[in-house]
């Protein structure tokens, strides 16, 4: 399982990547793996208004639908469409082809509130022993 260092995590299993005053998000290598099968991707649309931890759509798997979880506020600046003909990018590439959405931050602070990887790699190995 990966856990990139140069990404923030959220303890909804989301991670950022900043880009200057942007935020490239999507949902961690742990979240896909979790979820099975990706078979569609909700997402929304570009120019859309996201608050911190609001639901901005969600994710399909074989077994189970989930809510996707805004890690940090902002407005949507672009949305990963190739996600509705590839839903398989999530569990391929979580990190690269798998994006969802890029964010303009609306409050860079709020990073500080979400996880190093190291920090989420423990947050997740705690959760597997919970299970």
């Amino acid at each position: 399982m990966e856990f990139p260092e140069e990404l923030k995590y959220s303890k909804e299993h989301f991670w950022v990547r900043v880009e200057g005053e942007r935020a490239v998000i999507g949902i961690t290598d742990y979240a896909q793996a979790e979820l099975g099968n990706i078979s569609s991707v909700e997402l929304p649309e570009t120019g859309d208004e996201l608050e911190q931890d609001d639901s901005f759509g969600s994710i399909e798997a074989r077994k189970t639908v989930a809510e996707l979880y805004a890690p940090l506020s902002g407005t949507v600046l672009e949305v990963n469409h190739e996600l509705g003909n590839a839903p398989e990018f999530v569990n391929d590439d979580p990190y690269d082809a798998g994006w969802l959405v890029v964010l303009e931050m609306a409050d860079p602070e709020e990073l500080n509130l979400l996880m190093a990887s190291d920090a989420y790699e423990e947050y997740v190995s705690v959760a597997d022993e919970e299970d």
